[in-house]
């Protein structure tokens, strides 16, 4: 009876070490342990899915991910035309083109964090050179998002040529700091002359605001002036000699005049009164 469980612990050990599962998210590559070679794809017998049963003697089943990856690279710098230094920052998500799984697997025999710090990075560091090499400083900061376009096709090209789909790709991008002085100093002054501009218009406006109003002001003293001119003519127009008199006579209270001056001397003369 012990021989017998023994029988079936041999063969559960067996069973279990001969066969693994690949998940509907991955995809199984079979190889043969001592037959890597260029004549047979470096002994890989295709791909497999689901339960797969193996002799782990002389085959083994190696895995990798189809979903998408995400990998944020530590900062690297590369050098612009003109010999400055900028500082990237990237961040890739990618996945693995199924079809091309057996091929990165012949090639490289890497697990999949293997390849990102080794093969992947490579590339992002050769796609972000050779690009940087074709702008000066200046112009790289100016078309950044023309930069960034040439980096991703770059990159696409030569991921995808050896199975890897790039679906994002981003990065940070950091100017040498005499760059970014110089910048910040083209800032400052562009606002300094819009602010002065501002300042213009605005002396300006209150300029054209204090003319209106003075103008309006003499508009009105010039229309009072006018007014009152009109008045004085229409007055004096109306003075008749006979309404002088006639409004003497209204005015005059019934006494005679006391006293009267001199026809040349000036003095004046106390009148008997009757």
């Amino acid at each position: 009876m012990k021989k017998f469980f023994s029988i079936i612990a041999l063969f559960m050990c067996m069973f279990v070490s001969s066969c693994t599962v690949v998940d509907s998210g991955e995809v199984g590559i079979r190889f043969k342990k001592w037959a890597a070679s260029e004549e047979n794809y470096g002994g890989v017998e295709g791909t497999c899915h689901g339960w797969v049963f193996y002799n782990p003697f002389s085959e083994s089943i190696f895995t990798y991910p189809t979903f998408i990856q995400r990998k944020n690279y530590d900062a690297f710098t590369v050098n612009a035309r003109d010999a400055s230094t900028f500082t990237m920052d990237p961040q890739i998500a990618y996945r693995i083109d199924h079809d091309k799984a057996t091929h990165i697997f012949t090639k490289y025999r890497k697990g999949i964090t293997d390849l990102e710090n080794g093969y992947i990075r490579t590339c992002i560091y050769e796609a972000y050179r050779t690009c940087a090499n074709q702008y000066t400083s200046d112009s790289l900061m100016s078309h950044r998002a023309e930069f960034e376009r040439d980096v991703r096709n770059r990159l696409d090209k030569s991921l995808r040529a050896e199975g890897f789909i790039v679906e994002e790709f981003t990065s940070a991008i950091t100017p040498p700091k005499s760059l970014s002085d110089m910048i910040d100093a083209k800032t400052r002054a562009i606002q300094s002359a819009l602010k002065a501009e501002n300042q213009v218009k605005e002396a300006e406006a209150n300029a054209k605001i204090a003319v209106a109003k003075a103008r309006g002001e003499a508009e009105a003293i010039k229309i009072a002036a006018d007014a009152e001119a009109y008045a004085n003519a229409k007055i004096s127009a109306s003075i008749t000699p006979t309404l002088v008199q006639k409004m003497f006579v209204e005015k005059w209270d019934g006494d005679m005049p006391t006293t009267m001056a001199g026809s040349s001397s000036g003095f004046l003369f106390n009148l008997t009164s009757k």
